[in-house]
């Protein structure tokens, strides 16, 4: 009865295992391909995730293109009306370099001047013994060239000093705005507390403000007493906030350092060249000191290029080559930042 039973239990658990192995024959096939489906479908997923993440950020690299290409046209744009500004603005006029020195000078008066300049030299040449014709050319000489020639070296002298001041100003300009005051209070802070000239020119743009005039046209108008190309940089950079914004701190913060830069290159340069320059003046000077030297010494033998035609062509190519060299030798030594 035991062994019967025992033969029952191990034939229902062969049959047991019999159809378990046929439904798992019979269903491991659509099992796989259900894995196989289900692992598809994630990695579809996954690439469609993929997919919008890497069109999203193409999207917004586009959007950036879109932008930058856009204020770098606006920039162009600014930067040719400038130019065609500054033709006018910044012209050669005796007018306009009369204002650049920062003189209270009208044109009448250094008319007058000049006129009285002349006259000056004039009579002082005739009395001390120069000919008519020397005397009348050394008073036209001061009268038209050495009055250009000072109103040449005050606008020189005046932009080198707005030069050394104008980035202390924009790092006041960026720590006034950090502390939470509006471009406008900055710019007013400069002209009141400010050194000269950097003082006056500011001034300049809240009395333009006062008329009328938007902070960047103000700005601009900069350019009629200090036609300088850093001013040009100031202004570009106000119309630029003033239309696209942006952090207006940290831009003049940038451009300070850049002029402080442009200011160190322009010395090591001017050091540098400092040699030939003193070259360049020592042979210039030369002739003129050894003919000087020689009509002390034997006037009789220098006064033949005065007398004699041969002389005075002799002296006509020696002007012209002189005139040649000297430009040559400016050109060599002087330097654009």
């Amino acid at each position: 009865m035991f062994g019967l039973d025992l033969t029952m239990l191990l034939i229902i658990l062969l049959a047991a295992v019999s159809a378990a192995s046929v439904a798992y024959a019979l269903l491991f096939s659509r099992m796989e391909t259900e894995k196989k489906a289900g692992a598809r479908l994630t990695r579809v997923k996954a690439a469609e995730s993929d997919l919008g993440k890497a069109k999203a950020a193409r999207d917004r690299v586009q959007e950036l293109s879109k932008r930058r290409k856009s204020l770098q046209d606006s920039l162009k744009d600014m930067e040719k009306k400038q130019e065609e500004k500054n033709k006018y603005i910044g012209d050669k006029s005796l007018k306009s370099r009369i204002g650049q020195t920062g003189l209270s000078l009208t044109m009448g008066r250094f008319y007058v001047m000049s006129a009285g300049l002349g006259m000056l030299a004039f009579i002082a040449t005739l009395i001390i013994g120069m000919p008519l014709l020397g005397s009348l050319g050394a008073g036209f000489v001061f009268a038209l060239g050495v009055p250009r020639w000072i109103v040449g070296f005050l606008i020189k002298r005046r932009r080198n000093k707005f030069l050394e001041e104008f980035p202390n100003a924009l790092d006041i300009m960026v720590r006034s705005i950090k502390s939470g005051l509006p471009l406008n209070d900055a710019i007013r802070l400069i002209a009141s507390d400010g050194r000269e000239p950097v003082k006056r020119e500011f001034q300049r743009v809240i009395e333009a403000q006062k008329i009328g005039l938007s902070i960047p046209e103000a700005c601009a108008r900069m350019m009629q007493t200090m036609p300088l190309s850093e001013v040009s940089f100031f202004s570009i950079v106000i119309a630029i906030q003033s239309q696209a914004g942006g952090n207006l701190s940290e831009a003049l913060g940038n451009l300070g350092k850049v002029l402080r830069e442009r200011r160190k290159m322009k010395m090591k340069v001017s050091a540098l060249s400092m040699e030939a320059k003193a070259s360049a003046v020592i042979i210039g000077a030369l002739p003129f000191i050894v003919a000087t030297l020689v009509y002390l010494t034997s006037p009789q033998y220098m006064m033949v290029l005065f007398t004699d035609p041969r002389g005075h062509i002799i002296m006509l190519l020696s002007g012209v080559w002189m005139t040649i060299g000297i430009v040559v030798m400016r050109n060599m030594i002087n330097f654009d930042i």
